[in-house]
Formats: C-alpha cells, sequence, structure tokens
C-alpha cells in the first residue's frame, strides 16, 4: 500500500514569521498535532502541539495567566519550529514509513510529491487506522 493512500490531507500550513498566538488557536480548534511551516509556498519545517507546549506558559489559557505568559505567544514560527525535516514521497510504501518511524524520534512525516511540495501528512495514528480497516 502506497502512503498516499492513508496519509491526512491537504496539509494545514503557518509561515515562519507567524506568531505563536496563531498557532495556539489553530490547535485549540482543530484534532490534528502538526502543521508544515511555509516560506514563499515552500515547505521550511514543521511544528507540533508539543513543541508549542514547550515553548509558552503553562499558564495561557488559566485564569491564572498574567501579561507576561501571554508574551510568550508573541515568539514567532520560526524560533521553535524542527528546521530538518524527514519527509516521505507520496509513492513510497507504507513499510518505508514505518522504517522511518523506527529509525528516527518522529511522530508524523510529511509527504511530499516529485516537486517536493507537502501533500500530506502521516503519522503513526493514519498506520493504525489502515491495520484495523485491513484486519479488524
Amino acid at each position: 500500500m502506497k502512503v498516499k493512500q492513508i496519509m491526512t490531507a491537504p496539509v494545514v500550513s503557518v509561515e515562519m514569521d507567524d506568531r505563536l498566538h496563531v498557532v495556539y488557536d489553530i490547535f485549540r480548534n482543530v484534532r490534528f498535532h502538526h502543521l508544515i511551516v511555509l516560506a514563499e509556498k515552500k515547505m521550511v519545517g514543521i511544528l507540533s502541539d508539543r513543541d508549542l507546549l514547550k515553548a509558552i506558559s503553562p499558564r495561557v489559557g488559566t485564569k491564572l495567566a498574567d501579561p507576561h505568559d501571554d508574551a510568550t505567544l508573541n515568539k514567532r514560527v520560526h524560533q521553535i519550529m524542527t528546521r530538518d525535516v524527514i519527509t516521505i514521497h507520496e509513492e513510497a510504501g507504507v513499510l518505508a514509513a514505518i522504517k522511518l518511524f523506527n529509525r528516527h524520534t518522529i511522530s508524523c512525516l510529511p509527504v511530499v510529491n516529485d516537486s517536493g511540495n507537502c501533500v500530506g501528512i502521516l503519522s503513526w495514528r493514519d498506520i493504525f487506522r489502515q491495520i484495523e480497516k485491513t484486519y479488524g
């Protein structure tokens, strides 16, 4: 089975200079955990909800938050994103993706086409969902 058959698409992206409050709002309103970071329409990084939580005050969004806590949302995406992104081609097999997950400490793989454009994201959850469909 090809990665493109089970990946999640379309992808949601942010720009390198977006402030973290944009990312915070996205993650509060969706059920996924990764954003592609773009510069001039090219993928230059990835940002997870865990990256965001490490970068902002734990009091953000609570009654205890003060202006200093809220100011942590003014950081820029490029300050906390992962730049060395491990990707997989959309025509690659799922076994190749599993090998990448096992070899690296990553939680998702951006899926790219022949032009290098990100066309989807593959997570462990996508693989497990497919296994359940096949064998469940």
